[in-house]
């Protein structure tokens, strides 16, 4: 088996309507969403960036131009900021997308789940180890520690193995994720026995639930493309990546951080409030604003 030396892609699925959040987002992606001052996808690609990814590939869908714009050159604005003498917000716009970082953007055509989302990649990613990131899931580091993307890079480079990250969930919300089982292979580290998309509470096979983190092998695209549809009629990722447990071995990382549900109102809010608390340059006003509260 070749021996992966990085990885240097990353691909975010973007395509969804995001019907949770209506009416927001009727004519704005939910990804374009801001927790304080950032938009839940430049979180994801701050992420991606944090952890040596370099080429930062974008599925998306009609009406997602936005997303594009934000990490295009904003000329008109940059003159307009320049010109005000306001250096550091026009530093703050220029650093949205590095020099060394490309993008690249495809379509995927039809909503048709988010293995299909993958697959729009395919010719872009070709044979190289790649990440995916969903965006509505917002993921942090211990404070002072590595990012969630850095601690699966640096598990990757050493499994040479798909990497998923993954948590505990309450055996009530296990239909909401995809469930993976298996047997201890290090600190905070499984080795993939049996994965199941959206198990009912009975039939699921442990309460480790994957989060919105992986890190894959390029050969998990085949699995894909040759796959029957799944669960909801859609072509699922998990079910390509349980195809690779027992011809190259998956990996279950429990990640060091937190990780906020921005899919859903509440995990929306409650990233907005935390993040807040902690911002420069409202955290302390934000904080005392909070205290004066009647709850």
């Amino acid at each position: 088996m070749k021996k992966f030396t990085h990885v240097n892609k990353a691909v975010f699925p973007v395509a969804g309507l995001g019907t949770r959040f209506l009416p927001a987002t009727k004519a704005q992606p939910k990804e374009m969403l801001p927790v304080v001052d950032k938009p839940l996808i430049q979180y994801a690609v701050e992420e991606a960036y944090e952890a040596g990814i370099r080429h930062m590939i974008f599925v998306t869908g009609r009406n997602k131009r936005a997303i594009e714009d934000h990490f295009d050159t904003a000329y008109e604005l940059e003159s307009e900021l320049e010109a005000g003498g306001k250096e550091e917000l026009l530093e703050m716009v220029r650093t949205l997308a590095p020099a060394d970082m490309d993008c690249s953007y495809v379509r995927q055509p039809r909503s048709l789940g988010l293995g299909h989302a993958v697959l729009c990649a395919r010719h872009i990613v070709r044979n190289d180890p790649f990440a995916v990131l969903l965006a509505d899931d917002l993921m942090i580091g211990n404070e002072g520690g590595p990012g969630v993307l850095t601690q699966m890079v640096d598990v990757f480079m050493r499994v040479q193995s798909s990497v998923l990250a993954v948590q505990e969930v309450p055996l009530e919300h296990v239909k909401r994720y995809g469930i993976v089982a298996g047997e201890p292979a290090g600190e905070r580290l499984v080795k993939v026995s049996q994965m199941v998309e959206k198990p009912s509470p009975e039939k699921a096979p442990s309460r480790l639930g994957v989060a919105g983190r992986y890190i894959l092998t390029p050969s998990v695209f085949d699995r894909i493309e040759n796959q029957p549809r799944g669960s909801g009629g859609e072509i699922q990722l998990t079910d390509g990546i349980a195809q690779l447990i027992a011809t190259e071995g998956v990996y279950a990382y429990r990640y060091e951080g937190k990780r906020y549900d921005c899919g859903s109102k509440q995990g929306f809010l409650e990233a907005s409030v935390d993040f807040a608390l902690k911002h420069p340059e409202v955290g302390a006003s934000f904080r005392e604003y909070l205290s004066g509260l009647k709850i």
